[in-house]
C-alpha cells in the first residue's frame, strides 16, 4: 500500500523533477561562465534530490522504514535517511562540458548492476522512484519478505542501500553539484561509510 500512500509525493515530485531539470541548466551556465554554482539553485536542487530520496526509500526502491516522509526540501533530523551534498565553492569551468562524456562508464555499471539497457539513462534523466532491472527485482523480493515474516533480511538491505548509494553519487556528479568523480565502489550497509562523501546513510 505504500506506493499508494505515496501518490501526492509523485505528484509533488512531477513539478520538483521539472523545475530541478531547468535550474540545472541555468546552473551550466553559470558555471560555465563564472565557475560557480548558484547557491540558492544548489540548496533547492539538493532538496528536490532529498525529498525524491525519502520517497524512494520509503515506497519503493528499498521500502526501508514506514515512517511516512514529509512534504518538505529542507533536511528532516531524525528520518532514516539523510541525503548530505556538501556545496562546492569553485567548479571547474571545463569540466562542466565534459562530465556527461566522462560519467559514461558508471552508467555502463549501473546498467548492470541498478536497472537495464537504456533504462539507465531514463532513470538518471527522469530520476524515476520507480526502479526496474536488478535493483527493481530485489526490491520486489523485499516486499514479498515484508510481507510474507515482517523482517527485512539484513544483507538484502544493505545491498539495496549500496545500489542506491552509488546510483545517487553518480546523479549528483551527472547534474553538475560536485566535481569529485564518484568512485567505483559499492559500500553496502544502513550508514554511510565515508565521511563527507555524496550519499545516502539510512538506518536500518
Amino acid at each position: 500500500m505504500k506506493w499508494i500512500l505515496a501518490i501526492p509525493h509523485y505528484i509533488a515530485l512531477i513539478f520538483l523533477q521539472v523545475a530541478f531539470l531547468l535550474l540545472s541548466v541555468v546552473a551550466f551556465f553559470s558555471i560555465l561562465v563564472t565557475g560557480r554554482y548558484p547557491r540558492a539553485l544548489f540548496r533547492f536542487n539538493v532538496g528536490v534530490i532529498r525529498w525524491n530520496m525519502r520517497v524512494s526509500y520509503y515506497s519503493s526502491v528499498v521500502l526501508g522504514t514506514d515512517a511516512y516522509p514529509p512534504f518538505t526540501l529542507k533536511e528532516v533530523p531524525g528520518y532514516p535517511i539523510q541525503v548530505d551534498v556538501s556545496y562546492p565553492e569553485r567548479l571547474s569551468r571545463g569540466l562542466v562540458l565534459v562530465k556527461w562524456l566522462l560519467v559514461i562508464p558508471q552508467l555502463l555499471v549501473i546498467a548492470i548492476l541498478v536497472t537495464s539497457g537504456w533504462g539507465v539513462f531514463r532513470y538518471l534523466e527522469d530520476y524515476s522512484p520507480f526502479a526496474s532491472g536488478l535493483m527493481g527485482v530485489l526490491s520486489l523480493i523485499a516486499v514479498v519478505i515484508l510481507t510474507c515474516t515482517g523482517t527485512y533480511p539484513r544483507d538484502l538491505f544493505d545491498f539495496l542501500m549500496g545500489l542506491l548509494r552509488w546510483t545517487l553519487r553518480v546523479f549528483v556528479y551527472a547534474s553538475l553539484m560536485t566535481d569529485k568523480y564518484p568512485p567505483f565502489r559499492l559500500d553496502m550497509g544502513g550508514n554511510e561509510p565515508i565521511a563527507g562523501a555524496v550519499a545516502p546513510a539510512g538506518g536500518g
